[in-house]
């Protein structure tokens, strides 16, 4: 496997991290240099986890994982965004941004965004690759995503801070939908 598809793989697997960034960005009320490398931490380094993961039990329960990591991915996602939807529409409510970093949020969105980088793994291990430089490429990419992500997001949302809950949880859904769709 060389640079060129190394990169365009990881850049690709990133790309759901970074647009679950943009939401994080976009519920962020003032742009937190601290939170963005916390949350682009999270998002690289379980993208990197992933494939390790599934180049491991790539040998071994290769089947049963291809058949249902979509599956985990959509409904993680999915009940994300319905959530930051529901939140946005409540009545009588003074609008609350979700800026929420904490260890429980983001080991969910993590997981979810890096279910088909276990995939990846797996494929990594059929095709006998040394899955090294893929998953450091996947990890460094990644981060360097959702940094750019929380940025970009938090941009726009201090522009429209009262639709921003609104665009995150549509994001997400449509995030989950590709991931089921995509099988």
């Amino acid at each position: 496997m060389g640079f060129t598809e190394i990169l365009f793989m990881s850049i690709g697997l990133g790309m759901d991290a970074f647009a679950v960034a943009i939401c994080k960005g976009l519920s962020m009320t003032k742009m937190k240099w601290k939170s963005a490398i916390i949350i682009a931490l999270y998002f690289g380094i379980f993208q990197a986890l992933m494939p390790l993961i599934g180049f491991v039990l790539g040998k071994r329960f290769s089947n049963a994982i291809i058949k249902i990591d979509n599956y985990i991915g959509f409904f993680l996602i999915a009940a994300i965004g319905i959530n930051m939807l529901i939140e946005a529409f409540k009545k009588g409510e003074k609008e609350v941004l979700d800026d929420d970093i904490g260890i429980k949020t983001m080991l969910i969105l993590a997981i979810a965004t890096s279910i088909d980088a276990l995939a990846v793994g797996v494929t990594l291990a059929f095709l006998r690759v040394n899955p090294i430089e893929p998953i450091i490429s996947i990890g460094i990419v990644t981060f360097i995503l959702s940094l750019i992500g929380v940025k970009i997001g938090n941009v726009f949302g201090e522009k429209y801070k009262k639709h921003s809950q609104v665009l995150g949880g549509v994001i997400l859904l449509l995030i989950a939908i590709k991931i089921l769709i995509e099988k």
